[in-house]
């Protein structure tokens, strides 16, 4: 005989499979809006997004009401971009659940660099090309999929309490998260989030991330004249800003790449094997260079600090002439290891190039932005239960990873809900290039992850309620 719930479970893999047409088909229409939250680009186009992201939600027919809402910016006159709220209340003891995933996307940068034009989804070697295709546009279709399947599969038959938040500004820096959290924290309120903002072990192989490291980034600015002058007449005796600007700068690393900053910790844990070939193939990283820093190649990535110059502001290759800069500006971008704050991270990192500033230079800092780095509770009931979803979506056993990159508001929902177990999931793969040109969605890990909260979400609805955080 078979069980009801094994019937059940058999008509939300139905439901998830004759769902993913549609599920894609919409995810292109998404693609398809720039929905860029930069101020130098047209934002009226996120507005768009929003609309049509709150349409696909109410859409699933599972939701009391579904809203695009803005919050405040917290220390300015300004509103953060529009976000999609919807809500669900949980029936008979159920628990409830809050989606989260950000329908803004990063620029697409030289568009010549792409193999089909950025915001027109195109399929290649089973592959979904285009701006937000992976990062995090397959985010918000991976939950509104789910719900249609489990729409689809149980009818009206269905306890689970559901938020959803589709943020507008992630790839902005979140800039007003922390505030929509307190305007909507009743509605928000949840037993377990799923942030649907990461990746996977590989095309085949699912994964719950289990660690971040956090951010502190930041301009400086160095000065060492009062304007600028004739490098012919004065060099080899007045420093000028670059070289003041490229001694510092080095002296953030040791000869072998790691961080050479006092202060900065690094975190201790084991990893998965992973070798230096991977590395090569995953990152493009070219014959005859070497990796940098040292121990367990995943070690320094997911658990040790870095440091990396982002943006320069100084005169152009076009534009050169002998002439001695009066001041340069870059931006630093730090990964912080998990177990240290963010700030502190940042003071450290100050404390050092004040005190390595070459011939005296002038140093300023602005525009100081710091997140701070998550370690999930791994033997909650929620990551468990997701771990086994995760293993019959996918057909594999899953590996619990760290990211080297950074979540900050994650520490906004941990101050907001601290009794909520926070899973990190996602739709990437290594080859998905977020941020890159030719981003790209992997077709079969997304039909594996969609069915996985499918499945996830089904469970959660027979799981008696936790208590509220």
């Amino acid at each position: 005989m078979i069980s009801a719930t094994s019937s059940r479970e058999s008509a939300v893999r139905e439901a998830a499979a004759a769902g993913l047409p549609a599920a894609l088909a919409d995810l292109g229409a998404l693609v398809r809006i720039p929905s860029i939250a930069w101020p130098a680009f047209d934002q009226e186009q996120v507005v768009r997004s929003a609309e049509a992201v709150a349409a696909l939600v109410e859409g699933t027919g599972l939701f009391e009401r579904v809203e695009v809402a803005r919050a405040a910016i917290p220390g300015t006159d300004e509103v953060g971009q529009p976000a999609v709220l919807a809500v669900r209340r949980a029936r008979n003891g159920r628990p409830t659940v809050l989606l989260y995933a950000h329908h803004d996307v990063q620029p697409p940068g030289d568009e010549a660099l792409w193999g089909s034009p950025p915001f027109e989804p195109t399929v290649r070697d089973g592959r979904l090309y285009g701006r937000g295709a992976a990062d995090d546009k397959a985010g918000i279709m991976a939950h509104v999929a789910a719900l249609r399947a489990l729409k689809a599969a149980l009818g009206d038959d269905i306890d689970l309490g559901v938020a959803m938040f589709i943020e507008g500004e992630e790839e902005y820096g979140s800039r007003s998260f922390g505030q929509f959290l307190s305007d909507h924290a009743d509605a928000l309120r949840a037993d377990v989030i799923v942030v649907a903002d990461s990746g996977n072990w590989d095309e085949r192989t699912p994964a719950l991330t289990v660690s971040l490291r956090g951010n502190a980034r930041f301009t400086l600015r160095v000065r060492t004249l009062a304007h600028a002058s004739h490098s012919g007449m004065f060099g080899g005796a007045v420093p000028d800003a670059m070289m003041a600007t490229v001694r510092l700068l080095d002296s953030l690393w040791n000869p072998d790449g790691s961080v050479a900053v006092a202060g900065l910790t690094a975190h201790e844990a084991d990893t998965p094997d992973y070798d230096e070939a991977t590395l090569r193939a995953e990152t493009g990283l070219l014959d005859g260079v070497s990796p940098i820093g040292s121990g367990s190649i995943l070690s320094r990535i997911w658990y040790q600090p870095s440091i990396t110059v982002t943006g320069i502001d100084a005169t152009s290759v076009a534009a050169a002439s002998n002439t001695l800069a009066p001041e340069v500006s870059v931006v630093v971008s730090a990964r912080v290891a998990p177990g240290q704050p963010a700030q502190e991270a940042y003071e450290a990192i100050a404390a050092h190039l004040r005190a390595h500033a070459p011939f005296g230079a002038e140093l300023e800092f602005s525009d100081v932005d710091c997140g701070d780095a998550f370690l999930v509770d791994t033997e909650g009931w929620a990551a468990t239960l997701a771990r086994e979803a995760m293993h019959d979506g996918f057909g594999v056993p899953p590996v619990d990873v760290g990211v080297g990159g950074s979540i900050p508001f994650i520490a906004d929902l941990v101050r907001e809900f601290p009794g909520a177990q926070i899973l990190v999931t996602g739709v990437e793969d290594p080859h998905s290039r977020a941020h890159s040109p030719d981003e790209s969605l992997h077709l079969e890990t997304f039909r594996n992850a969609v069915l996985t909260e499918a499945l996830l979400l089904s469970r959660l609805d027979q799981r008696s309620g936790e208590s509220r955080p």
